[in-house]
């Protein structure tokens, strides 16, 4: 079963968001109450370059199963400490095509592509980087660190709620880094 672990949200601008007991997802915007909520881009490096791109960055999502991986290396990770919005089990966020839709309760998020982990995640966990960015057999780099989504259909979401994989028709695009 796919399910949803934790959430959580900051209305600063920081790495880490706090866990909350639910968010709600506003459609169009992304998480009431977060930094990163707004129909334009809000994350500060893609506003210096343009800030009336739209933001496909509205909800960011980290599988669960990565988190007790870098935990096992020796890393102390906890629910938010990535930046996540949302903590799933059960879903390979990875291998979702883009423009897969996440129904979570009445929610649902559109998956828009990977999310690019940079130097911030040495600054608050020195090593972790290497834990979450790799490299593919033909040296291509990976990208562990979750997908980011936008909302199509606001409600609220709480630990403990499901999650419901649709997968578009058609052709799939893979994801790539947004």
């Amino acid at each position: 079963m796919s399910v949803v672990v934790s959430v959580s949200a900051d209305a600063t601008h920081r790495f880490s968001k706090e866990p909350q007991a639910r968010i709600t997802l506003v459609e169009g915007l992304g998480v009431a109450g977060d930094a990163h909520a707004g129909a334009t881009v809000q994350h500060r490096s893609r506003v210096r370059r343009d800030p009336t791109q739209p933001n496909l960055r509205q909800v960011h999502l980290i599988h669960a199963e990565l988190l007790e991986e870098v935990n096992a290396h020796g890393h102390e990770v906890a629910p938010g400490t990535l930046g996540e919005n949302v903590l799933t089990r059960g879903v390979d966020l990875l291998a979702l095509p883009r423009d897969t839709r996440l129904r979570i309760g009445q929610a649902v998020l559109r998956v828009t592509g990977l999310r690019n982990p940079c130097r911030q995640i040495d600054d608050a966990r020195p090593g972790l980087l290497a834990r979450v960015v790799g490299r593919g057999p033909d040296g291509s780099v990976v990208r562990r660190c979750g997908v980011m989504a936008v909302v199509e259909r606001g409600g609220d979401i709480a630990p403990g709620d499901a999650i419901v994989v649709e997968i578009p028709q058609g052709a799939q695009e893979p994801l790539q880094p947004v």
